[in-house]
């Protein structure tokens, strides 16, 4: 006759060690969460560095006229399109329009020249541009890890 042996683990062994992973997974997890958010920040930054590097290169070689007006003529028409276009064409200033890390857009909202830049994000675009003032901002709410403004950056 056969001896029929134990193989496998008892309730409470397989109890114990759902807790410990548990347990484990509850001191682990709100690190990485900090870790993603670090890492969207500096995306997000990046971002920006980029953008305002490639409005101030465009805007010195086309006469002091910064990109997003319609075939640069700064009394005429705003336009997001247009401002990728003049940044990213030929990949002279930009390879590709960056998305801001947050609510994953690259969309652009042009603000006129005499239009006051807006107060607080909306979330509604990528990125915020004036530019009759090269001013870019990103289009998000919220504050970083020290307190400061992502809209801020």
């Amino acid at each position: 006759m056969w001896k029929r042996s134990k193989t496998g683990f008892s309730l409470v062994e397989l109890i114990i060690v759902v807790a410990v992973l548990g347990i484990l997974a509850a001191v682990i997890v709100p690190q990485f969460q900090g870790y993603s958010a670090d890492a969207k920040e500096s995306v997000a930054k990046e971002g920006l560095r980029m953008l305002r590097s490639g409005i101030e290169v465009y805007t010195a070689q086309n006469a002091g006229i910064p990109p997003g007006y319609v075939d640069n003529d700064p009394l005429g028409t705003l336009d997001g399109d247009a401002f990728v276009t003049q940044l990213t064409t030929g990949k002279r200033y930009m390879s590709e329009m960056p998305e801001n890390p947050f609510n994953e857009l690259a969309t652009i909202s042009m603000i006129g020249n005499s239009a006051t830049f807006p107060a607080t994000p909306s979330g509604q675009f990528g990125w915020i541009y004036q530019p009759a003032t090269k001013t870019i901002k990103i289009d998000w709410t919220g504050t970083d890890k020290h307190g400061l403004s992502y809209f801020d950056y």
